[in-house]
C-alpha cells in the first residue's frame, strides 16, 4: 500500500521514535503496547481458580515496582503517532494510529479486515503451521488488540465508525483493497487541496 502510494511505511518505527525521545529501551516502549494490566495478567495467571483466588493478590503485586510511567510512555507514543501523520506521506500501521488520529481531518483512517477464519486460513499458509494454530494465534491477536484499544484509548469496543474506510478482504484481493486505498488517498489530497 506505502509502495502504491509513494509513502514511507511507518511501524515499529513509531516504538523506537519514542524509546528515543524517552531515553529508554525500545524494549521498554514495546512492553508497554503489549503489557495487559498486571491484576488481568494475574487472574489469567491463575488457571480455571481465576477471579475466586485472585483474593489473595497482595496490593504490591499489582504495581509493577521499578516500571517507568506507563501513562507517559503511552503518550509519547500518541505524540510520535501524530508527528508521524503531521510530516505528511506515511502508511502508519498498527499502534491503533487511527484512533490516536481521530481529530485529525488530514487523514485516511483505514481498517483491512477479514474473518477470523481467513485471517486464520492465511496466516497459517504465511507461515506454515496448522490452522488450529494460527486460528488461535488470530484468537489471542484480537483479544490483545482489544485490550490496547482499552488500554490506550479507553474505548470498550472498537467500530466501524472509528474509521473513514473499513475493507473486507474476505472476498476482494488485497492487491485490490490497496488500490481502494489510494484511490480513497488520493479524494482526500484532492478535497483538501480544495478547501486549502
Amino acid at each position: 500500500m506505502a509502495r502504491l502510494l509513494g509513502f514511507r511505511l511507518i511501524d515499529q518505527d513509531i516504538v523506537t521514535r519514542a524509546a528515543v525521545e524517552a531515553g529508554v529501551d525500545k524494549d521498554v516502549i514495546a512492553d508497554v503496547e503489549q503489557r495487559k494490566s498486571v491484576l488481568v495478567r494475574l487472574i489469567e495467571g491463575l488457571g480455571p481458580a481465576g477471579m475466586a483466588a485472585g483474593y489473595g493478590i497482595a496490593p504490591a503485586a499489582i504495581h509493577g515496582h521499578g516500571q517507568p510511567a506507563t501513562d507517559e510512555l503511552r503518550g509519547l507514543i500518541q505524540s510520535v503517532i501524530e508527528e508521524t501523520a503531521a510530516a505528511g506521506e506515511a502508511v502508519i500501521v498498527a499502534h491503533a494510529a487511527s484512533l490516536a488520529l481521530a481529530e485529525h481531518d488530514d487523514v485516511l483512517r483505514v481498517l483491512v479486515t477479514a474473518s477470523p477464519h481467513t485471517r486464520g486460513r492465511r496466516l497459517a499458509a504465511a507461515l506454515g503451521v496448522s490452522e488450529t494454530e494460527a486460528a488461535r494465534t488470530v484468537k489471542q491477536s484480537d483479544a490483545g488488540r482489544a485490550d490496547y484499544i482499552k488500554r490506550f484509548y479507553r474505548i470498550n469496543s472498537e467500530l466501524p465508525t472509528h474509521y473513514d474506510l473499513v475493507i473486507n478482504t474476505d472476498r476482494l484481493a488485497p492487491e485490490h483493497a490497496a488500490q481502494l486505498i489510494a484511490q480513497a488517498a488520493g479524494g482526500l489530497a484532492r478535497s483538501e487541496e480544495s478547501v486549502g
